[in-house]
């Protein structure tokens, strides 16, 4: 795919003066990280990592990746509310899992002393890549739906005025004005908004949990700031706060100490198994209820891909089915047994066509190439194997672009990109009031990395520009 802006990158001293620019914008525009270097300050920022271009998408594959996620909404939340599917899923893999068995210890417990909330919310991203297919036309393919890890909708709001400033400096109007207007943290704000409004108490507030030295708040506080246009107010919480302070009344409200009003709930679940069970129990909002999280395993997401498991979850969707379907690429169950033997043969022979994927969300956990095979050999004769899926690897095809990082200097390396559409859903009871999609993020990395997003280090902030 042709680039726009190839000749561009071709100039070495152009692309620092545009790239100083193109700094200076993002850091006007809040698109910002606390710097590791001085996690004890909050004072000490710099900008979020992200492409001096935007980079080249097909119209008709955006158009898809919309089209789709109101599915996938409805997908998630269906999974969600089936427990015998769950378990039946989950039964290999939390086995060998920890993680994975602790969520699903909380949610038995849950379940048999019966579910206390009414309103449940989802704010989920679900990322794709381009396979480029051997006559030169793209396809759409999922990588993964993230449940919790569906971060970077308040920068992603932030990026679009950067890349029409670089465009408009190089007097490519035109081009700029195609760079598609984007604010997820909007949206996102908006299904919070709407489960408050059901929880149905004037008093309750948002708490969200996150982690003591957090680099990634400004991403947060897009969203605070929405809920607080909304007047609904947001307090942050560690988990650690929530397991020694948290206590429920008799009808299983959430209260903290300290705290006035009750809480309805979003968080980032980690791991303090005591806090997350505390929560699960009252009738607070959560995001993601712990079914919900378990229904975007990896695990789950293989067994998503058999045949006639779509048309069970989603009766008389046959629309829906097909477009889901039409975004999986192959995946494989690695449980004890012949066909797990077969999938693992099938890595070894050709180790370059598949990746090998552990029950995690967030990226930089795969394993590729070499790493996979060594993997695959220790865990062939062993249980440890179902904690894991293999992947079809999806293969994008690379274009130039030049990524901006603290402390790097501006360069043209070949890149691909990662396509997520965030998604945003509130049920009540039985009854789905909110179906939405909320906006895209677009990340890029060179060709040499070929796991890792950008909380890791590897990936940068992107928009697409149609085509």
């Amino acid at each position: 795919m042709a680039t726009s802006w190839g000749s561009l990158l071709q100039d070495q001293q152009q692309l620092e003066e545009l790239a100083q620019q193109a700094i200076d914008r993002a850091l006007a525009e809040g698109v910002l990280l606390r710097t590791a270097q001085e996690p004890s300050s909050s004072e000490v920022v710099s900008y979020a990592p992200f492409t001096l271009f935007p980079s080249l998408v097909p119209s008709a594959l955006l158009e898809q990746a919309y089209a789709v996620q109101m599915d996938f909404n409805l997908l998630v939340d269906a999974v969600s509310q089936n427990p015998v599917f769950l378990e039946q899923t989950l039964s290999s893999t939390i086995k060998k899992d920890t993680f994975t068995a602790h969520l699903f210890d909380i949610y038995k417990q849950v379940l048999k002393e019966g579910i206390a909330q009414t309103v449940f919310l989802g704010l989920n991203r679900s990322d794709y890549m381009f396979q480029c297919n051997a006559d030169g036309s793209q396809a759409l393919k999922q990588i993964e739906i993230n449940t919790i890890s569906a971060s970077f909708g308040g920068l992603a709001s932030r990026t679009p005025a950067v890349h029409r400033h670089v465009l408009n400096v190089l007097s490519k109007t035109k081009e700029a004005a195609k760079i598609l207007s984007n604010n997820p943290s909007k949206g996102l704000a908006l299904g919070i908004a709407k489960a408050w409004e059901l929880y149905g108490s004037a008093n309750a507030v948002v708490l969200l949990i996150a982690q003591e030295k957090e680099r990634n708040i400004f991403d947060q506080r897009a969203i605070e700031n929405e809920l607080l246009g909304r007047n609904i107010h947001v307090i942050r919480k560690r988990f650690e706060d929530v397991s020694e302070k948290g206590s429920l009344d008799q009808d299983r409200r959430l209260f903290i100490p300290d705290e006035t009003k009750r809480e309805s709930l979003v968080f980032s679940p980690l791991q303090n198994w005591e806090a997350r069970l505390l929560l699960e129990r009252s009738c607070a909002v959560k995001c993601p209820d712990i079914a919900t999280q378990l229904a975007g395993t990896k695990k789950v997401q293989q067994e998503l891909s058999r045949a006639g498991l779509l048309e069970m979850l989603l009766p008389g969707q046959p629309e829906a089915v097909a477009r889901l379907r039409a975004t999986f690429a192959g995946l494989y169950s690695l449980d004890l047994g012949e066909e797990g033997d077969q999938a693992i043969a099938q890595a070894l022979a050709a180790p370059s066509r598949f990746v090998l994927k552990p029950q995690r969300e967030g990226g930089g956990n795969n394993l590729y190439g070499n790493d996979m095979v060594q993997a695959l050999e220790q865990l062939k004769d062993s249980e440890e194997r179902a904690s894991y899926i293999l992947m079809e690897k999806i293969e994008p095809e690379p274009f130039g672009n030049c990524l901006l990082r603290p402390g790097s200097p501006a360069r043209a390396v070949q890149c691909i990109s990662e396509l997520g559409i965030f998604g945003v859903y509130v049920r009540q009871g039985k009854t789905l009031v909110m179906n939405e999609h909320a906006g895209h993020l677009l990340r890029t990395k060179a060709v040499e990395h070929a796991d890792g997003g950008v909380a890791a280090g590897v990936a940068v902030l992107d928009n697409p520009f149609p085509v």
